[in-house]
């Protein structure tokens, strides 16, 4: 099967980049999908991600919220943020956590090696600010849903893991004609940005993972009690980023029964049969 895939460039004066891939067969008036990254940005895995949605009949589309202006803020570029990722899988996983554990390892790397990690590093640990990237999300579902040719006036539905678990639901809170949104063990929305949620919500999450996991009740209650439409599943055994194919911490049985869920919820929402 032919797969098109690009970079593309939308938002006002196309100060927004993306990677977007579909059939080649497609005709115009299909639904979309916007797969937000992981903290790692759009690596060879959220690609991969993409091209997966693609395969089953969607036109998706993976935000780089790293970039402006067609590029890459210094810092995070591709081969910057692979150094932070080896440096990582090389420490025990307190290290993470533990900054004088860290500041060890990290005296044990060559030089430029130590100064790009520790940049690296900083600029994605250190401090993740959701509401800066409000504008992007909203311009990668109106570049969807009012102007790419394929999917223009279609529904458009939205995804994320980790770090854009937390962005696929604020998406939620901030689009009205979003179709549909999933949660990949992301954080939830404030209580007080549930009531503009307009479209049902699935999340998925880790048993092994409680910093994001022991949340999800309460969000469940938040979203009960304002009549929302939140259903989730908690994966026995299962850490953090199960779905991530490419690190430690993935486990297929998780991986494989969540994917199917939302490939019969994005059907769903966007008016399969």
């Amino acid at each position: 099967m032919a797969l098109h895939t690009e970079w593309v460039r939308y938002g006002e004066n196309g100060q927004y980049l993306g990677y977007l891939a579909h059939h080649d067969r497609l005709s115009d008036g299909q639904p979309a999908v916007i797969v937000f990254q992981e903290i790692w940005g759009v690596d060879d895995h959220i690609q991969d991600v993409v091209e997966r949605f693609a395969r089953a009949g969607y036109v998706a589309l993976a935000p780089d919220l790293y970039a402006e202006g067609g590029k890459r803020k210094p810092g995070l570029e591709p081969e910057a943020i692979e150094a932070v990722k080896r440096f990582l899988d090389s420490v025990p996983p307190q290290a993470w956590h533990d900054a004088a554990e860290r500041d060890r390892a990290l005296e044990t790397l060559p030089e430029p090696e130590r100064t790009t990690v520790r940049h690296t590093f900083g600029q994605l640990f250190g401090g993740l600010n959701l509401d800066a990237y409000h504008d992007q999300l909203l311009a990668a579902a109106s570049f969807l849903r009012d102007t790419y040719p394929l999917t223009k006036g279609q529904p458009v539905v939205s995804i994320g893991f980790c770090m854009g678990g937390g962005l696929s639901a604020r998406l939620a809170t901030l689009d009205p004609k979003l179709a549909g949104a999933v949660i990949f063990y992301g954080q939830a929305p404030s209580a007080d940005r549930i009531p503009n949620i307009q479209c049902p919500v699935r999340g998925f999450y880790a048993s092994l993972d409680p910093r994001i996991t022991d949340a999800v009740p309460a969000f469940a209650e938040e979203m009960k009690k304002a009549g929302k439409d939140f259903q989730y599943r908690v994966y026995e055994g299962a850490h953090h980023a199960f779905f991530n194919d490419t690190r430690a911490s993935y486990h297929p049985r998780a991986a494989r029964s969540a994917f199917a869920e939302v490939l019969t919820f994005f059907n769903h929402v966007t008016g399969g049969v």
